[in-house]
């Protein structure tokens, strides 16, 4: 992967983290929005498994026979979109909603900790990018 200016491949898997962790947040409170809504099927935002790939570069190898084929090797960390699935009502009873307020408090608990957690590691690149070109 090219570097894209300052940016090195560690701040770019960072700032497509905090992108992803803030379309989680997004989809937890709009579960939690419509926690009483009868038939509202709860979402979840998948992602962490499709960055990791992008990082890594795992994945099949299939063979490419021309330069514009898509490559089985990850991909570029920017076009990591995750994935949203409905949680589907398996126990027969009730209105239909799928929405657990308490697992989706755990949930946003986890996001905003693991979002805060990638905030504060990219800043601390950018300090030492910053006192780099400072030259303190």
């Amino acid at each position: 992967m090219a570097n894209s200016g300052i940016m090195d491949q560690a701040s770019l898997v960072l700032k497509k983290s905090l992108d992803l962790r803030l379309r989680n947040q997004q989809i937890i409170a709009a579960n939690v929005a419509n926690a009483q809504t009868p038939g509202y099927q709860a979402r979840r935002f998948q992602f962490e498994d499709a960055l990791q790939q992008a990082v890594t570069g795992s994945g099949y190898d299939v063979v490419t026979t021309h330069p514009r084929h898509i490559s089985s090797h990850g991909g570029s960390i920017g076009n990591v979109m995750g994935t949203i699935r409905e949680v589907r009502d398996s126990s027969g009873i009730g209105d239909g909603n799928t929405v657990d307020v308490d697992q989706e408090m755990v949930q946003l608990a986890e996001n905003q900790i693991m979002y805060e957690a990638t905030a504060q590691l990219l800043s601390k690149k950018m300090a030492i990018i910053k006192y780099v070109v400072q030259g303190n």
